[in-house]
């Protein structure tokens, strides 16, 4: 009876039983050499025990896995639905469409390689380098716009020099102010009154001096208030310029580059570093990089002589032929026939305003900005993702912005004016500027660039009130496409009828 009730422990026990047994005879016996041999057996005991409970718990774990897989294979058979949306739906949070835009990019290509064969086997191969060449030159042995971009020089130490003279005291401010005023604003009437009188000057290189000639005129004014607020702050004898007021912050310049402060920033090095920057803004530190890297350097030039050729090739070979088949007045043709060569005209103008928006704002000023170590080369944001017409203007061009915002939009708001006044006024000197840079190239003026930048007003207003996300992106991408073929055939039906109405070849 007692050995039933202690079944259920007997192996244990009896094995513990005689091993004390085992080990009390030994150490009777042999007196203190028993004890090492006792405690050989309990260490031979311990590691054989040790390895079974590890082979125990290793045959556990295997059977508790493969109950687990037998419920989860008998769990899928039954059940192989959860609630989840579609990849296409919004609340599904899926963003990766990469293959979607490869297949828009083979679509596009495509379709455009058919237009372009249409286009070779109707027309030939249009291209001609001595045609390009006469664009930018009617006479060999006159070059105005070239001499143009050498006087641009007269205006850089002019600016230079008044701000010597500020920061001496020998100008007061008012003197300063005038004869920045004045130069300024020679810098701009000058140019233009050259490509208006001077026969030899063609529109491209006109156009191309003209651009020259608005990039030095913003940059001076910045230069122009930059060192103002220095001077301000010198007044106020303030020991260090905060970063917002053109002076950065210690932690920027690393490897041993020192801060310069005003008016040590006053040489010809630095103010011919920031006419060749590729940005707007003055600053007295630019925030630089380490090294020049050499492949980086190679990669955007071949892009620059890549894209410039391939822009000239379309140009001549795509655009040129519908241009010419659109200079015919508006009322000789219908309205269909309007819309047809207005869309024959968008797909073209498009493709090679990006492919130039990728050439200048990447390719090129990333060239530049390595070449002189220029740090900061955010020169774009992600405008096409814009789902206003005002986040597009905010982020397509971001030296621009940058010097509307700082020089011009601020200022405004901190004499009083309101957001909408000076939002206004923003677009009101930029329409200023295209029809600046479109009608006096071509002589003639129409201000159809003028007007197409102040509709974007009214355009912003309607797209912000009333469409929202896919769909304001979508209005975005059809005012870039459409807008801007629509002012080149206004432009081109004027061109048309100015030196064509007349009956003349």
């Amino acid at each position: 009876m007692l050995l039933n009730q202690q079944a259920p422990y007997a192996p244990e026990q009896r094995r513990a039983t005689l091993i004390e047994g085992r080990a009390a005879r030994v150490q009777a016996g042999n007196g203190d050499s028993a004890t090492g041999t006792a405690s050989l057996v309990d260490g031979d005991f311990s590691l054989h025990d040790g390895q079974r409970i590890l082979e125990c718990s290793l045959e556990r774990s295997a059977a508790k896995s493969e109950k687990k897989k037998l419920r989860g294979e008998v769990g899928d058979r039954l059940s192989c639905h959860k609630a989840q949306e579609s990849l296409l739906s919004s609340a599904s949070g899926y963003r990766n469409y990469r293959g979607v835009i490869n297949w828009c990019v083979v679509m596009l290509v495509l379709s455009n390689a058919r237009l372009f064969l249409e286009n070779i086997l109707k027309y030939g191969i249009l291209v001609d380098p001595i045609q390009v060449i006469s664009l930018f030159l009617n006479d060999p042995y006159n070059w105005p716009a070239a001499c143009l971009l050498i006087v641009s020089n007269v205006f850089i130490l002019v600016a230079l020099y008044t701000e010597r003279q500020l920061s001496k005291g020998s100008f007061s401010e008012f003197t300063g102010f005038l004869v920045h005023c004045i130069n300024l604003s020679i810098l701009l009437t000058f140019p233009a009154a050259v490509v208006l009188w001077v026969p030899s000057m063609t529109s491209v290189g006109g156009a191309i001096a003209l651009g020259i000639y608005t990039i030095l005129f913003l940059k001076l004014y910045s230069y122009k208030d930059v060192n103002l607020w220095c001077r301000q702050l010198s007044t106020a004898k303030a020991k260090k310029l905060s970063r917002s007021l053109s002076c950065p912050s210690s932690q920027q310049f690393k490897g041993g580059e020192q801060k310069v402060c005003y008016p040590g920033n006053l040489t010809i090095k630095d103010m011919y570093y920031f006419v060749l920057a590729p940005t707007l803004c003055y600053e007295l530190n630019f925030p630089r990089s380490p090294k020049i890297r050499i492949q980086f350097l190679l990669r955007r030039l071949f892009e620059m002589l890549f894209f410039i050729q391939l822009l000239v090739f379309l140009t001549q070979q795509w655009m040129v032929p519908i241009i010419q088949s659109s200079m015919k007045p508006l009322e000789d043709m219908d309205l269909s026939l309007m819309t047809e060569r207005l869309l024959r005209l968008a797909v073209p103008n498009h493709l090679l305003w990006l492919m130039f928006f990728y050439w200048f704002f990447h390719s090129s000023m990333n060239f530049t900005a390595e070449l002189l170590r220029f740090g900061d080369r955010r020169f774009y944001n992600d405008w096409w993702n814009s789902e206003s017409v005002t986040y597009f203007w905010q982020n397509w061009n971001i030296p621009v912005h940058k010097w509307c915002l700082r020089h011009f939009y601020k200022p405004l708001l901190r004499k009083g004016f309101s957001k909408m006044v000076s939002q206004s006024a923003v677009f009101f000197l930029s329409a200023f500027f295209h029809e600046y840079l479109v009608s006096v190239p071509l002589r003639m003026f129409r201000l159809w660039a003028f007007t197409g930048m102040m509709a974007q007003l009214p355009l912003a207003w309607l797209v912000g009130r009333f469409l929202r996300g896919n769909y304001g992106n979508a209005a975005v991408w059809m005012s870039i496409i459409i807008g801007q073929p629509f002012a080149v055939l206004m432009y081109v039906h004027d061109y048309y009828v100015m030196n064509y109405g007349n009956g003349a070849e």
